[in-house]
């Protein structure tokens, strides 16, 4: 049997990177003629055109990583059932469950290659990607330029933005307030205020404070101060893209420090962390459900097998999409709308196997 495991896996793992080589390219035109355009009109280098790409790839990958895997399986393993090579197989008495060992040992393989992915690579491939189609196609309407920001930074401590855009490391209308026995002690205003990365501090313009006190109100203005403050500009950028953009021990620590601060965007970077694990077990059950629908021979061929599978797998991503939003958007716990999709479809796997073992 060992001489079939490894076939069935070499076909297993050459079909998925096939696949992907075969669909990257296509994405990768595609996307060049619809930004062809405005990079010439933006005369962006060429070196920064070939980095974006790169990171394009990652994350395209990234993205699709579901369909690939559904389809590549689906691929070969209609092929197998055409030939008529899974009833001499099964006929030779080995076990439907014996036959799905090189499938899962595959499966094993993609996982821990997404996992190490998600931790480590997609997310500076994620930040490159964004930051080029912001910073050069999106011009000053960039969606990484995040409105009416309010956030509490410490126990008695209060931010409030009108605006921030992160590439210019600016925003304007800038508050804060400091509380004590539900008092306020002071509050600080600013019609700007822009990071220093060279010295970690903060620039305001059009600066004033009030301070309360107990024989009258203590005021002070300047045209420009330097403060240290103790939030980031990471902080103020939109949840989301802030945490796709961190590798798994930056994006633990930011949680922590979000917790502690009493963050209401808490959910948009668990919803991410999450996902971090959930997509890598997808592998598994994508896997189980593709073999159970494509191991049988069908009168419409491979054709139908893969339309199937194509229903399924868009039917994955569309319940991931919707419940990760959900997730943000709502009081749904994030753990379980990460978690539901692999769930639902993990159920929907047994059921298939069952049906495939008769």
């Amino acid at each position: 049997m060992k001489i079939i495991d490894w076939y069935i896996l070499k076909r297993y793992l050459a079909t998925f990177f096939v696949m992907l080589l075969l669909f990257i390219p296509i994405g990768i035109v595609i996307d060049v003629s619809e930004k062809i355009n405005k990079i010439l009109k933006n005369k962006v280098p060429f070196v920064d055109v070939a980095l974006y790409y790169a990171d394009f790839t990652v994350y395209f990958a990234n993205l699709l990583f579901p369909i690939f895997l559904f389809l590549s399986v689906i691929w070969f393993t209609s092929k197998l059932a055409n030939n008529t090579e899974i009833v001499a197989i099964l006929s030779s008495g080995i076990s439907f469950n014996r036959f799905l060992r090189p499938y899962i040992i595959g499966a094993t393989f993609i996982s821990l290659l997404a996992l190490v992915m998600g931790f480590f690579f997609v997310p500076k491939a994620s930040k490159g990607f964004n930051d080029f189609r912001y910073k050069y196609l999106k011009n000053n309407q960039a969606v990484r330029k995040s409105q009416d920001v309010y956030k509490q930074i410490s126990d008695n401590e209060y931010i409030y933005v009108r605006s921030f855009n992160y590439l210019e490391k600016k925003g304007y209308n800038f508050n804060l307030e400091k509380f004590e026995d539900n008092k306020m002690l002071y509050k600080i205003n600013a019609s700007s205020i822009r990071w220093n990365p060279e010295d970690s501090t903060y620039t305001l313009s059009s600066y004033s404070k009030r301070t309360v006190g107990k024989m009258g109100d203590i005021l002070e203005s300047a045209k420009e101060k330097k403060f240290k403050f103790n939030f980031e500009p990471d902080d103020l950028t939109p949840a989301v893209y802030a945490a796709e953009t961190m590798t798994l021990g930056e994006l633990n620590r930011f949680i922590d420090k979000e917790r502690s601060s009493g963050s209401g965007n808490i959910n948009a970077y668990l919803v991410v962390l999450y996902k971090k694990y959930s997509i890598p077990v997808s592998a598994f059950i994508l896997t189980v459900i593709a073999v159970a629908v494509s191991s049988m021979k069908r009168r419409g061929g491979m054709g139908v097998n893969l339309a199937m599978g194509i229903g399924l797998a868009f039917t994955y991503i569309f319940f991931d999409k919707v419940f990760g939003t959900m997730a943000e958007k709502s009081s749904i716990p994030p753990l379980i709308a990460v978690w539901f999709p692999n769930i639902a479809f993990g159920i929907l796997a047994i059921f298939l196997l069952r049906n495939a073992r008769r």
